[in-house]
């Protein structure tokens, strides 16, 4: 299941922090049990005025028994926990990054909102104190890309260094990236993937102002229930993933353990509403068929689709829609589930953490459910993996991330057969 005119890339480390816990192993696990991740927001107040009250927040966190204090003193939060990742991340796939030319390892991890804790922050404080008072460490806080450099300079990776900022799809892009640059001989290993920590007033309020939300704010751990006839918006989260994608003859001249490979993707525009998703899921459709084919792939050799799945009523008729038309009758064939369900939605940081839970998927053999789904909506009759995970033999999968502006992406993940 391979793409054996370029060079092979596979996937050698994982390293993730979430609501279900902060590292790889807790967060699997949470997934695979269906727990929920989602409870009342303790990172700021809110009284009567605020329709949604619950998000899903990293907890019981301290990031200084991994990162140095004078490191977290210069970033933001969603840096902190991208950093984290990426710490996890190698030290799971034993790559000795003292050794080797630097010029040829490389950082993609990129965010959907960036440093928004940040920008919020020092609005204050410029409006009350003036601008003299604002610390030097603003700007290289809250930029998009400041994960990614941090990243870089912790292990001294020299070569691709990129930050992609495309809402949701964010993630997803980044491993696609990953791909092409190792793909195309421009690197041998990179870290990749996405950090997100925007559970801040601004963001909460804006996306409750388009009316995006779940306001089950009464169950929370109910909250995220895609593809369930009573969904009513998203629930918003934080955290971050990060993969170490490596060549494979790289990885193998080091003896690294191979846990699965991307054998292709595809990215495609709406060009369409700046937030809503086309309403057949036309682009969605557009980039499953188009990593199929990047990937050399038959319809019916997909076994698993890990959905973007956000539980808004538009976004889940979208991407339903377009399984069925892509797939046919393989449709009710394969198995789709939404790990939203148990995290939420960590915006640009959600297509690495269901990388990861696809990765996971493969290698261990076991689909993680689609928790709260109770009442299918109206023609919503595959497979997904509803509210119990179920062992299946995963030779090939999908991963769809979609995100506002139209960005869409699909990552074609497969068993590795050397």
């Amino acid at each position: 299941m391979s793409v054996h005119n370029q060079r092979r890339v596979v996937i050698t480390g994982l390293g993730a922090i979430s609501n279900l816990g902060h590292d790889v192993t807790s967060t699997w696990s949470g997934m695979v049990e269906g727990r929920s991740g989602i409870g009342p927001i303790t990172a700021f107040e809110q009284d009567d005025r605020w329709s949604a009250t619950i998000a899903g927040e990293v907890r019981d966190w301290d990031p200084t028994t991994k990162l140095d204090r004078s490191e977290i003193k210069k970033m933001d939060r969603f840096s902190q926990l991208g950093l984290w990742a990426a710490i996890e991340a190698m030290e799971n796939c034993g790559l000795d990054w003292n050794q080797g030319d630097p010029y040829r390892n490389g950082v993609v991890i990129g965010s959907g909102v960036g440093g928004i804790q940040t920008i919020e922050f020092y609005a204050g404080v410029l409006k009350e104190k003036g601008p003299r008072r604002l610390s030097p460490f603003t700007v290289p806080k809250l930029m998009v890309n400041a994960t990614a450099g941090n990243v870089s300079i912790k292990f001294n990776l020299r070569g691709v260094n990129s930050a992609p900022a495309t809402a949701c799809a964010t993630g997803g892009h980044a491993l696609a990236e990953a791909f092409m640059f190792i793909a195309s001989d421009q690197a041998d290993f990179i870290l990749a993937g996405g950090a997100e920590g925007a559970v801040s007033p601004v963001c909460v309020s804006s996306f409750s102002a388009m009316k995006a939300l779940s306001t089950r704010n009464d169950e929370p751990t109910l909250a995220s229930r895609p593809f369930d006839r009573d969904r009513d918006g998203f629930v918003l989260a934080e955290g971050a993933a990060v993969l170490a994608v490596e060549e494979l003859e790289h990885a193998k001249a080091r003896g690294a353990t191979i846990l699965a490979e991307i054998i292709g993707f595809g990215i495609t525009g709406d060009a369409g509403h700046i937030a809503a998703p086309d309403a057949v899921g036309t682009g969605a459709h557009a980039a499953m068929k188009t990593a199929l084919r990047h990937a050399k792939l038959e319809i019916d050799q997909v076994d698993y689709i890990n959905a973007h799945g956000t539980s808004t009523p538009l976004g889940d008729i979208a991407e339903v829609s377009a399984v069925k038309s892509l797939f046919g009758n393989h449709a009710s064939s394969l198995a789709m589930s939404s790990t939203k369900s148990c995290t939420g939605h960590m915006l640009g940081a959600a297509g690495g953490i269901e990388s990861i839970a696809v990765v996971k998927a493969i290698y261990d053999g076991v689909m993680p459910p689609t928790i709260n789904l109770d009442n299918p909506d109206e023609g919503f009759d595959l497979n997904f993996v509803a509210n119990t995970a179920q062992e299946r033999t995963i030779k090939v999968a999908l991963n769809n991330s979609f995100g506002f502006g139209g960005h869409n992406v699909s990552l074609a993940i497969a068993a590795f057969n050397g």
